[in-house]
């Protein structure tokens, strides 16, 4: 719980936590033992409302990390089915464009890697010649 923090107590902590695992701010409050009021006053305060944001993130990013691992029999299921004689003529082709796709968005994020980096470069070598 580091994104929690130490200075939001352990009621507001609790709150945060409900609020992860909720389906809605009600339920959210009924199970830290808060009013729904209260529970909406602290998401409005900075504090609070950075630590959720935070919590949230590491949530989601725990699902990308779980969703890249499993991309690789993402990639052989697409793949088998575009090969796949005995599918039908529609579903190979909606494979083979799905795979066609996300090469090209590869490729696009690829030049866009290089790029950034080559103007990287270039924002150090002209700060360098500036000192």
């Amino acid at each position: 719980m580091s994104w929690v923090g130490g200075k939001l107590g352990s009621k507001k902590a609790t709150a945060l936590l409900a609020l992860l695992s909720s389906r809605s701010v009600e339920e959210a409050a009924h199970a830290a033992a808060v009013t729904p009021r209260t529970l909406y006053r602290w998401m409005n305060e900075r504090e609070f409302s950075a630590a959720y944001r935070a919590a949230r993130r590491a949530a989601f990013s725990q699902s990308i990390a779980r969703l890249q691992q499993a991309s690789s029999a993402a990639a052989t299921t697409l793949l088998k089915i575009m090969l796949d004689v005995n599918a039908p003529a529609s579903t190979r082709v909606r494979a083979a464009d799905s795979v066609l796709d996300h090469a090209k968005g590869a490729i696009e994020i690829e030049d866009i890697e290089a790029r950034l980096s080559e103007l990287e470069q270039a924002a150090e070598a002209s700060t360098k010649q500036k000192k």
